[in-house]
């Protein structure tokens, strides 16, 4: 069996889904199944320095880099070359799978696979929850009518990460077959004295608690409720708020004035991307995990805040809320005024932080160990690729 994983981008700067598919083809590759990626150079504002239209050992991944070309349709993230490679290269692979929706990639990859009789399978990525198919809504609506419902509706299978997401995509007049399951986190390598590395490399106070917020800085993520949120119980508590990930450089911007509007710039830090054991170290050497988002299927940083002991606090719009309230591994809250609340029960009980911390461990080892879930996603692939009958699943 030959897999295509085919998606817009895989930059660093795209933040979970670029990791997930990383880990999936990783994990995918390490039980025997060929898979490879196709993609644009796509860099953000910038494009990757990587060999195009030739197969390149990626994150030692075999990837095709394709060119993309201008970035002003951000989201929708152009290659003029990537019919005619398809049309050429698609006959060399059993399934493919798509990632992301509304973009052409996904889009073109499913028109030609329908029409070369090749199955495919689709990864929605929380794209059709109410708040994603709010923003833009009319050419959505447009994109779907002509195109998107008919691509799902073609499709062999959907894979969605929670039964939230399953829902939407039945919501949205998909009557695909959906099978379900989590998506992974790595364990991360342990760094001893973490949380007083942190605090010197920032100038933070030894004894003052970290509250961490880890994602792509984007209004969808609502790093600005946060910010509110901290200012309201900043003469009250003591705190430090790191924020770490990258955006529009307006957006970021914003933030900054925010901070500094509201006086609390001296108590917040504004890190911009990191990975690698950077990364770690701020996760590591933080004490809360804030991510008060919109809407998430699934939210990658989350399980990796969780996996190292840190208590959560997030919304009910991030769709494996249910599982973090069911397993007492954070606080599930909405609103300035609750945010406020929870951020500020946790740090005033070191005590409910270690306690919601250890949960959470034990929920990421219970249900989100890669595994387990690249063996899931296997049997599905190979399920697709024998061209069996599929009914909707459920994979606990």
């Amino acid at each position: 069996m030959k897999l295509l994983q085919v998606i817009p981008s895989i930059s660093q700067v795209m933040g979970g889904p670029t990791q997930v598919i990383f880990n999936i083809v990783k994990g995918l590759r390490e039980l025997g199944i060929d898979t490879e990626i196709v993609t644009t150079n796509d860099n953000g504002d910038s494009l990757l320095d990587v060999p195009l239209r030739q197969l390149t050992e990626y994150e030692q991944i075999p990837t095709w880099f394709l060119p993309r070309i201008s970035n002003r349709m951000r989201d929708y993230i152009f290659s003029p070359e990537l019919a005619p490679w398809l049309d050429k290269n698609i006959k060399h692979y059993d399934v493919i799978g798509t990632h992301y929706l509304f973009s052409y990639f996904p889009t073109c990859a499913a028109v030609i696979a329908r029409r070369k009789r090749i199955p495919y399978l689709v990864h929605t990525m929380g794209q059709l929850s109410p708040w994603a198919l709010a923003q833009g809504k009319l050419k959505k609506l447009v994109y779907s009518s002509l195109i998107e419902r008919h691509n799902l509706n073609r499709a062999t299978a959907i894979h969605c990460t929670s039964i939230g997401e399953a829902e939407d995509v039945r919501n949205f007049g998909v009557k695909t077959p959906i099978v379900t399951f989590p998506l992974g986190v790595n364990q991360p390598n342990l760094l001893p004295g973490a949380k007083q590395k942190l605090r010197y490399i920032y100038n933070i106070p030894e004894d003052t608690p970290i509250v961490l917020f880890l994602s792509r800085l984007h209004h969808k993520k609502r790093p600005d409720l946060l910010i509110k949120a901290l200012n309201q119980i900043k003469h009250n508590i003591d705190f430090h708020l790191i924020v770490t990930g990258s955006g529009e450089p307006e957006y970021e911007t914003e933030l900054k004035n925010l901070a500094v509007s509201l006086g609390i710039i001296n108590q917040t830090t504004f890190t911009g991307f990191i990975t690698g054991q950077e990364k770690d170290l701020i996760l590591q050497g933080s004490d809360i995990f804030a991510l008060p988002s919109f809407s998430e299927n699934f939210g990658i940083a989350i399980a990796e805040a969780m996996v190292v002991g840190l208590p959560v606090v997030i919304t009910p719009g991030i769709q494996i809320s249910p599982d973090v309230a069911n397993a007492q591994a954070g606080l599930v809250v909405d609103g300035l005024e609750p945010v406020a609340q929870a951020i500020a029960e946790l740090l005033k009980s070191p005590n409910l932080r270690r306690q919601l911390g250890e949960n959470g461990k034990k929920l990421v080892k219970q249900k989100y160990s890669w595994e387990v879930i690249t063996q899931n996603l296997a049997s599905v692939y190979s399920a697709v690729a024998n061209r069996e009958k599929l009914s909707d699943t459920f994979v606990k």
